[in-house]
């Protein structure tokens, strides 16, 4: 077993922000969601400790919804070694290891911890990369292959800022020394802090063989100390989602305009177009084609359905060989049946719309249930909304109802019944019958238009 250690207590000044850095967010979600949810997907984890400082309590209130993860308040921040002291008497003390990751990093992935597990052996593992400039970061120090220290930016000589392998600050230490060599741990250093990774020597110190890694991809360990690295590190992660569906088999028109905010499943044959954004958990299904910039939440949409440009879907479940737009609203709540027409400036909201049904014209349904083969006419408005309680609006299969019509609710349209072009309708129509309501049409002899009067 493992405990994990997420280490979250900067302020982060280089941002310019008020909230917190570790709470920025990336991809739609902020940074240590990202670092959390990785390690969700380990099947190992005894214990999961953050260590908060910098608004300690709005980190706190954050992450409130997990409940498996404990908090280690560092007050102050005297360093990642003094971070890590922090959590000791929460980790489990039976876990062969603790995991060090860091709520900055936010894009490491499973398979590259699974990496650092396996190279540990007996002894320990610390996730290392090669940069092309590694300014900043921390050396990585060896002896005929071995690593023996890690030495700061601040603190290397000139020939030591010539390497370049470097620390990402991930590693994979062992739970039962953590004690003694964090009491060890000294700030006679350039920045006066306790460094973690001054445990190197120490572990040197006694014997225990250090082992590393280096992730497949650069930017698991790519940290982010301002709003230009985060969106940097935002285009490098929507590039490499694009990738990923390019890879089984989606078709991305340009995967330089495409952002995934969430998960994004597809079936075979699935088009996106430009401009896109998926939020939340997103299913589509074969041969969905979704135009461009279209924005799609927390929603379901069943092979062959179209969905034209310039969309919003908001959870929402939409059948198949459906026509979705262009300029329609899908809100919560909304169940569109197979073959369904949805046209512009047409808003859905917590109705049913049954199968080919067709609501193509500017139009508002809300709190409705719709049957089949039911063509409702532009203009028409279920009045659900008294302006306390909201009501149901019912129209049953094969009605047709008439453009400028306003139904107002709790109220019912009979299978086959047909109302009139500008009805108000306040009354059950019954099936099968003509409904309508309308002043009687008059025309006014000799009446003139008013002008303006002249100065």
């Amino acid at each position: 077993m493992i405990n994990v250690v997420i280490l979250a207590a900067g302020q982060g000044k280089r941002m310019n922000s008020n909230l917190p850095k570790v709470l920025q967010p990336l991809a739609g979600k902020a940074m240590i969601e990202h670092v959390l949810q990785t390690v969700d997907k380990m099947d190992n984890v005894s214990k999961k400790v953050v260590v908060v400082g910098h608004q300690a309590d709005v980190v706190r209130a954050h992450l409130s919804d997990n409940e498996d993860v404990s908090f280690a308040l560092q007050q102050p921040q005297l360093g990642t070694g003094h971070a890590l002291l922090q959590t000791l008497d929460q980790l489990d003390p039976s876990a062969e290891y603790t995991l060090v990751l860091l709520g900055d990093v936010p894009l490491i992935q499973p398979e590259t911890i699974e990496r650092l597990t396996a190279v540990a052996g007996d002894g320990m593992a610390i996730l290392t990369t090669v940069l092309r400039n590694p300014t900043g970061y921390g050396r990585i120090l060896r002896q005929k292959g071995r690593i023996v220290a890690i030495v700061e930016q601040k603190d290397a000589t000139e020939g030591q800022k010539q390497i370049r392998e470097v620390n990402t600050g991930i590693m994979l230490l062992p739970t039962a020394r953590l004690a003694s060599w964090l009491s060890e741990l000294k700030t006679s250093n350039a920045q006066g802090e306790y460094y973690l990774t001054d445990v190197i020597g120490l572990a040197v110190r006694d014997g225990v063989r250090i082992n590393s890694a280096r992730p497949r991809r650069s930017f698991e360990v790519e940290g982010v100390n301002s709003k230009t690295q985060l969106a940097r590190l935002e285009g490098i992660w929507q590039d490499h989602q694009a990738e990923l569906l390019t890879e089984q088999g989606v078709t991305v028109l340009d995967p330089s305009r495409l952002d995934i905010r969430g998960k994004l499943t597809c079936g075979k044959d699935v088009t996106i177009d430009i401009g896109c954004i998926f939020e939340g958990d997103v299913v589509l299904g074969d041969g969905v084609y979704v135009g461009p910039y279209s924005v799609i939440r927390n929603a379901e949409i069943a092979q062959g359905t179209q969905v034209a440009a310039y969309t919003h879907i908001d959870g929402a479940l939409v059948g198949s060989q459906a026509k979705i737009g262009p300029f329609a609203r899908l809100r919560p709540g909304a169940q569109l049946a197979d073959h369904v027409h949805i046209g512009n400036f047409v808003e859905v909201k917590n109705s049913i719309v049954g199968d080919a049904s067709k609501v193509n014209h500017l139009t508002y349904i809300g709190d409705a249930d719709i049957g089949a083969r039911v063509n409702v006419g532009a203009g028409t408005i279920t009045c659900n909304y008294d302006g306390v309680n909201k009501f149901r609006t019912v129209i049953e299969d094969d009605a047709f109802i008439g453009s400028d019509t306003q139904l107002v609710a709790p109220v019912t349209v009979g299978a086959g019944a047909t109302l009139g072009a500008g009805t108000t309708l306040t009354k059950n129509a019954p099936a099968g019958k003509l409904t309508l309501s309308r002043a009687r049409q008059v025309t006014i002899d000799g009446w003139v238009r008013p002008q303006k009067k002249q100065a």
